[in-house]
């Protein structure tokens, strides 16, 4: 990469007056740093070169009056070329540019332009005519001004149309979500109202549980004198006599039974068989052995008279 220093020395040996001239240098770039340090040098001759681009720093010389930038390989101009606020005469004749950056509409300083030669838009094209004399020159500065400070303004249109949109889409987006977040706190306010009717009910059960079981002592209190007051009521015999009881049943049911079966077997026909024969024996005998006993006899007989 071949920069102006070189090939020609130091560039301060180059500047002749207020006029530096790096054209025929075999310029790759362009030595912004160097060029920036000649505040003095307000006419700049850059043609001749083969420059392809300008570096973004290349719009901090602010202090150019003229420049020229013909028969280079420049296929743009850097965004912020209309920095250059003080350019008044621009050569760029014989490049590979097709537009002009929108920034170019600030150069209001700009009188003489040359835009031949260049595959420009056909609109820019147009609009930039011929430039084949002085006069030719300066419409094509007039013109190419007027039409870039339209596309300016349609880009700033086009820009601002492009801000309301995203500002009514902004708009929308926090009318969605404050809809969305006014949902979520009546949702929540009527969870808590809802918590807070089940927690109430569940309160007026418990103090309804409560008063009921406050109420079941007294009513047992209230019952007890009444008992004693009324008639009183039957105490249950005791478990000695319930048992004597028992036992005694127990016993006529058993005298029942051996009277029943003496009767079958003193009368019935079953008399002669050999259980009734053996019973109605023993009947006899115990018969006799009373009537023969005086003690039992006296007994028998006082009850008798009684």
């Amino acid at each position: 990469m071949t920069k102006a220093g070189s090939k020609g020395g130091n560039l301060r040996d180059k500047l002749d007056g207020n006029e530096l001239d790096l054209s025929l240098s075999d310029l790759n770039e362009v030595p912004v740093k160097e060029l920036a340090a000649l505040p003095k040098a307000t006419i700049l001759d850059l043609s001749c070169n083969k420059l392809t681009s300008l570096p973004a720093d290349f719009c901090g010389l602010t202090h150019l009056v003229k420049l020229d930038l013909s028969k280079n390989r420049l296929q743009q101009l850097p965004a912020d070329f209309g920095r250059l606020v003080n350019l008044q005469h621009l050569d760029l004749l014989n490049n590979k540019l097709v537009t002009l950056p929108v920034s170019f509409a600030q150069l209001k300083s700009l009188k003489w332009l040359d835009l031949k030669d260049n595959p420009l838009d056909p609109v820019l094209a147009k609009v930039a005519g011929d430039c084949l004399d002085e006069k030719q020159c300066k419409q094509c500065a007039n013109k190419v001004l007027q039409h870039m400070k339209a596309v300016q303004a349609d880009q700033e249109r086009e820009r601002q149309r492009r801000l309301e949109v995203e500002r009514e889409a902004e708009k929308k987006r926090e009318a969605k979500q404050r809809a969305k977040e006014a949902q979520e706190r009546e949702l929540r306010k009527r969870e808590k109202a809802e918590e807070k009717e089940r927690r109430r009910k569940e309160y007026d059960a418990l103090k309804a549980t409560r008063r009921e079981q406050e109420k079941k002592p007294k009513k047992e209190t209230n019952q007890a004198p009444k008992s004693k007051s009324g008639s009183r009521p039957r105490k249950p015999p005791p478990r000695k006599h319930a048992r004597s009881w028992a036992v005694l049943k127990l016993l006529l049911l058993l005298l029942l039974c051996v009277a029943g079966g003496l009767v079958a077997c003193r009368v019935t026909e079953l008399r002669r068989q050999p259980l009734c024969v053996s019973v109605n024996t023993l009947y006899d005998n115990v018969v006799r052995g009373l009537r023969s006993h005086d003690l039992l006899r006296w007994v028998l007989q006082a009850d008798s008279q009684q």
